[in-house]
């Protein structure tokens, strides 16, 4: 198997292994993603393919093997799960519709 290539995944330019920072926008990396199933992780995690589902491309292909991100994903987040804003919300409605609710129901 030929050298892992990673990319950049905010203006696309191709990312040596080791870089911590993009050459072109200037994005710093804080880990790889992977762009079929989302894992993240240090890019020596890469260096065979993903770890969990073995994404690669064939060398020469022109397509990005490994998103490199700037963004802080977290390890083990579900790949497209909502903010956490978003569940904070959903417990405050939650919370103010069981109160109105047992208000009216008391009198």
């Amino acid at each position: 198997m030929s050298n892992p290539h990673f990319f950049c995944e905010n203006c696309g330019a191709e990312v040596p292994l080791q870089a911590k920072q993009c050459p072109r926008c200037r994005r710093l990396f804080q880990s790889v993603r992977c762009p079929s199933c989302g894992f993240t992780g240090e890019e020596a995690l890469f260096n065979q393919g993903c770890p969990v589902c073995g994404y690669t491309i064939p060398a020469g292909s022109g397509q990005p093997a490994k998103g490199r991100t700037g963004q802080n994903e977290g390890e083990g987040a579900a790949a497209g799960a909502p903010p956490l804003w978003v569940y904070l919300l959903a417990a405050i409605f939650f919370i103010g519709v069981c109160s109105i609710l047992f208000t009216l129901l008391k009198n």
